[in-house]
């Protein structure tokens, strides 16, 4: 291969382009289109390779197979839109812009879940030292109760009580990704399962064990799996979120879920856990804090939306001569 060929994934993930910088041999996994000389615009058909409308068409040759793979004479059947190559700048040019934009977006909110970092630390100190000599407590001094989710989940519905099981825990907060919900009567009965917003999950078992995060205002009244749900008030469940997911919240969790063969938690040794303890004022600093960069978090969230669609439409478009 060599430097302007374009490398896409021929299974699984199938259709992802790269535009290769170098020259070089690849294995199996890839397959190579070598543009005409002149004919193409590199940045164009960066666009192209990677857009809905390809992809689903690659999708849609390579279904019924057990395992969807592409390979070279169903790639090469597919048609696409090739405008002289002077539109083809004109339209990657405008599509690189809409990246930069979803680019630039996705920094900045990275950026806020820095802050919030260097907010803890700048408030609590490193919780490691203890700089501030905060007093040390047993987390059940800081808690009002722990209990466990259901051993036995029931059966999965389209719509209804949304049940939150480990997938969903992540980086501090509950995602929607793949999220199952139960029936309204199922969560009636399992109603010890029920989680408040501001209550703590933590996950009770498998490669995630410990993780941790803060039932938010969206998933008020929704079921938990198997794992834990801990019932604070609101700034130590904030104060405690950042804290457990914390490499020195890991640290002490690490000991205790290694302890089995199967990495697993309990509520005796969540309610065991002794960390910093700083005053209620600090906590409830820091959860406003971090509550105002959430609210801007959650309208960049929304902005990159609206970017991703501008960019699906702008594909659209100008892959049908109309941008």
């Amino acid at each position: 291969v060599k430097p302007g060929d374009f490398l896409l994934t021929n299974s699984m993930s199938f259709g992802k382009p790269y535009i290769l910088r170098t020259e070089g041999c690849i294995h199996d996994g890839w397959l190579v289109l070598s543009p005409r000389s002149g004919d193409v615009d590199a940045d164009y058909f960066y666009h192209l390779l990677g857009s809905k409308a390809v992809y689903a068409e690659f999708e849609r040759r390579a279904s019924g197979a057990t395992v969807k793979n592409l390979n070279i004479d169903l790639v090469r059947g597919v048609k696409v839109p090739v405008p002289p190559v002077h539109e083809q700048r004109r339209i990657a040019k405008i599509l690189d812009k809409a990246d930069e934009l979803r680019a630039t977006r996705r920094a900045a909110t990275a950026q806020l879940e820095t802050l919030a970092q260097s907010i803890f630390l700048d408030i609590f100190g490193d919780p490691a030292r203890n700089p501030k000599g905060w007093p040390v407590k047993r987390l059940e001094d800081e808690i009002t109760s722990v209990r466990y989710g259901t051993g036995s989940p029931p059966p999965y519905v389209d719509d209804g009580v949304p049940f939150i099981r480990a997938t969903n825990v992540k980086a501090g907060t509950i995602s929607p990704k793949d999220l199952k919900h139960i029936s309204p009567t199922d969560a009636a009965r399992i109603d010890k399962c029920r989680v408040d917003a501001g209550n703590l999950i933590i996950v009770r078992s498998g490669v995630n064990t410990g993780d941790c995060a803060i039932v938010p205002s969206e998933y008020d009244g929704a079921c938990a799996a198997f794992d834990l749900i801990v019932e604070l008030p609101w700034a130590n469940a904030v104060f405690y979120t950042f804290l457990i997911n914390s490499p020195h919240g890991k640290a002490h969790l690490e000991p205790l879920t290694r302890r089995a063969a199967q990495p697993h938690l309990n509520a005796e040794q969540v309610r065991s856990l002794r960390f910093i303890s700083p005053e209620q004022s600090a906590k409830r600093r820091f959860a406003a804090l971090v509550g105002s960069i959430n609210s801007q978090r959650a309208r960049g969230d929304v902005h990159l939306r609206e970017l991703d669609a501008l960019c699906a439409a702008l594909q659209h478009s100008a892959f049908r001569g109309e941008l």
